[in-house]
């Protein structure tokens, strides 16, 4: 395989100052306000099987709460609906769409400081037997949180310099 030449090199070198004359900076940059993201939220805590894997997965990208700022407040809503079936009208693929209404909340004035929904979906295959179409179902849901926890942090991630202390 041969090395980039100086014209390859050169180009690469102009796009990255490209983005920094728009303005970008990496998110976790020294200095950066994501960077005091971490640790810094206590999640509601869990009541079902959806919130602790939700609660996991933010914990897993977040850290567990050291010295947390702020609360993150979340609600979980799924529905399952069957989008595959034979002749014999039984069910062999469902969908399960899920939503997350989350916001966050400054710890020591109660001031709801960001917030929104997210919405996903996964599916299972229920062709098998009634342990494999459970444990497909499972792990869809499970498969389901971590997306929506995914997309929280990532829209954390993008707006805390509007509102992280």
């Amino acid at each position: 395989m041969s090395s980039p030449d100086r014209r390859t090199l050169l180009a690469s070198g102009l796009g990255l100052l490209g983005l920094a004359a728009c303005g970008f900076t990496p998110a976790y940059a020294p200095g950066a306000p994501a960077t005091g993201l971490q640790g810094a939220f206590r999640m509601a805590e869990p009541d079902d099987k959806a919130g602790f894997d939700f609660v996991q997965r933010m914990e897993e990208r977040l850290g567990r709460d050291i010295d947390p700022r702020y609360d993150l407040t979340y609600v979980i809503t799924t529905d399952t609906v069957g989008i595959g079936s034979k002749r014999d009208n039984t069910t062999t693929r469902y969908n399960i769409t899920g939503s997350v209404d989350w916001g966050v909340v400054d710890r020591d004035s109660g001031a709801r400081l960001t917030g929104g929904k997210v919405t996903n979906f996964t599916s299972y295959s229920a062709t098998g037997s009634t342990l494999a179409s459970l444990s497909a179902q499972e792990d869809a849901q499970y498969r389901l949180m971590r997306i929506l926890a995914d997309q929280i942090v990532t829209q954390l991630t993008a707006t805390a310099g509007r509102w992280a202390k």
